[in-house]
């Protein structure tokens, strides 16, 4: 995986690389640092970041990255770096442009833009939820998180999307994740995962998420059946005709009734998967 990803893990790193990679080849001058400043985007010659933690990529790098992070999260679904790095790598330049709009284009999607609101246990009480009425979106989220034993702290950072705005929509989108679990059921279980993938994929058009169905080829064929029959019929259906789930202000919502928001957005949950695959191994 390492000679996948490029191991340029930031700017500066690389300005350094490159400062002692082109000192050595050779002599530095005024005419030929006039010249250099004037060079195209390359590996010696990158571009300051965007916003802190930037890490421009060159076409080259972003290709390589796009394939390589791909490749191995195929394999190992569970990594959440390999997944994230790909969804970057992939999502530009049109699809997080695309996504960007529909939230320029809603009200509730401006807003959020406007505010940039994060989603961590730092802004979200998760205690403060647990005592949110039963069907509550809080209390479901929260549900979720305890019963698949997760933390909303585990998101990566966007590290590779030039547009600073880009970068946020994906961020947001990240975060979201588990609230799309929440409202769905789906466990993070690997058939799980790909079916919400497929559902967003649907929803969002980003490419990492189309990407994921095929990580179906790695599931039992008992799994493999049940997601064809079931989940993937499920998640293009209400992934294509709900509302942009993109578009939810979820902490403006964590009070209101889980059933009611699920049918506002045009979502109906799916089977519970779970207890389905509970009853098979009884």
């Amino acid at each position: 995986m390492e000679a996948a990803i490029p191991r340029i893990r930031t700017a500066s790193h690389a300005r350094l690389l490159c400062s002692a990679a082109c000192a050595s080849s050779s002599s530095s001058s005024s005419s030929s640092s006039s010249s250099s400043s004037r060079r195209s985007f390359s590996v010696c010659n990158r571009p300051p970041p965007n916003y802190p933690g930037h890490v421009p990529l060159t076409t080259v790098e972003r290709a390589g990255l796009a394939v390589g992070a791909s490749v191995m999260s195929f394999f190992d679904p569970y990594r959440h770096d390999l997944i994230a790095a790909t969804g970057e790598a992939t999502a530009t330049p049109y699809f997080i442009y695309r996504l960007r709009d529909a939230m320029l284009a809603d009200p509730t999607g401006r807003r959020i833009l406007r505010q940039r609101p994060r989603i961590s246990s730092k802004t979200l009480s998760l205690t403060a939820l647990r005592n949110l009425p039963a069907n509550s979106v809080g209390r479901a989220y929260v549900g979720w998180l305890d019963r698949e034993g997760v933390s909303p702290d585990t998101r990566s950072t966007v590290r590779y999307i030039d547009d600073e705005e880009c970068a946020y929509v994906m961020q947001r989108y990240r975060e979201c994740h588990d609230f799309y679990h929440a409202l769905t059921g789906l466990p993070i279980v690997r058939e799980g995962e790909v079916a919400l993938k497929a559902f967003e994929f649907a929803n969002t058009l980003l490419p990492m998420t189309g990407l994921s169905i095929f990580a179906a080829a790695t599931m039992k064929r008992g799994e493999r059946r049940r997601f064809a029959s079931i989940y993937l019929p499920w998640a293009i259906r209400n992934g294509s005709r709900s509302k942009e789930v993109i578009n939810v202000f979820w902490e403006e919502r964590l009070e209101d009734d889980v059933d009611q928001l699920r049918a506002e957005l045009g979502i109906e949950r799916p089977p519970d998967m779970r207890d389905i695959r509970k009853r098979e191994r009884e």
